[in-house]
């Protein structure tokens, strides 16, 4: 019993000794090079905003896999992404998911924009797909930024917009399509914001995205295999050009 609270002690011990040496290795790291904002953002907004983007804003490096945004938590501030790539998708009261839409680069989660405006819990989970650098933004100064910069305004609408138009593609494709459409439709957009034609995915994943099950996605791959549109491999898919 007394080995197995030492055990317990030092693996704690260590756990937080690995963070202690991540936060001062990130804290002297933006000490000495303070955060840049990539040349892409200069044609989007004005020097004077991107200015107070560095200024108030907090830069933050999320790993692959590890959920930026949950289901109910208050929103505090908002994601630009700088590099990277996020997921955001909704669950149900089984824990069902399914997938609304990706953020790429230089672009935000439409979502937050609206809880923060209204005050609102989130009602998505946003999960880092890939190593990710994203410039967090207190949501304090949103409407102090659509007032005082026309750009601002721009982005958060057209973010907005952009994110609806989205969403109802997807209801279309529940609505109206076959899933093995919505398999190659899911397939093709994976490619396009991974930009790489092999997909790190299982057919458990690719199931929860669609909100089915793996047996009818290992099915429907298979045969699309078959077919000769991809190659399956453990935890992987590459698509060919017939696809």
């Amino acid at each position: 019993m007394v080995q197995v609270k030492i055990n317990k002690f030092l693996s704690l011990t260590k756990e937080k000794l690995c963070w202690l040496r991540s936060y001062l290795f990130l804290s002297i790291y933006f000490y000495l090079c303070p955060m840049q904002i990539p040349e892409q953002f200069n044609s989007v907004f004005e020097p004077e905003l991107i200015e107070e983007m560095v200024k108030r804003g907090t830069p933050v490096f999320i790993p692959a896999g590890d959920v930026i945004l949950d289901i109910g938590q208050t929103v505090r501030t908002m994601p630009l992404i700088l590099s990277g790539l996020i997921k955001v998708s909704r669950l149900d009261d089984h824990g069902n998911e399914l997938l609304l839409y990706y953020v790429n680069p230089q672009e935000s989660c439409a979502m937050t924009f609206t809880c923060c405006m209204q005050q609102y819990p989130s009602e998505i989970r946003a999960v880092a797909e890939e190593d990710t650098d994203i410039l967090m933004l207190p949501v304090s100064v949103m409407d102090e930024w659509l007032v005082k910069y026309p750009t601002w305004k721009s982005f958060v609408m057209r973010t907005i917009h952009f994110r609806f138009q989205e969403l109802l593609g997807m209801v279309d494709q529940i609505a109206f399509q076959k899933l093995d459409d919505r398999l190659v439709h899911y397939l093709n957009e994976k490619a396009r914001v991974t930009d790489s034609p092999l997909l790190n995915l299982s057919h458990e994943q690719v199931a929860n995205d669609l909100a089915t099950s793996r047996v009818v996605v290992s099915r429907l791959l298979k045969k699309l295999e078959n077919e000769k549109k991809l190659l399956l491999y453990r935890n992987q898919i590459r698509l060919l050009k017939e696809l």
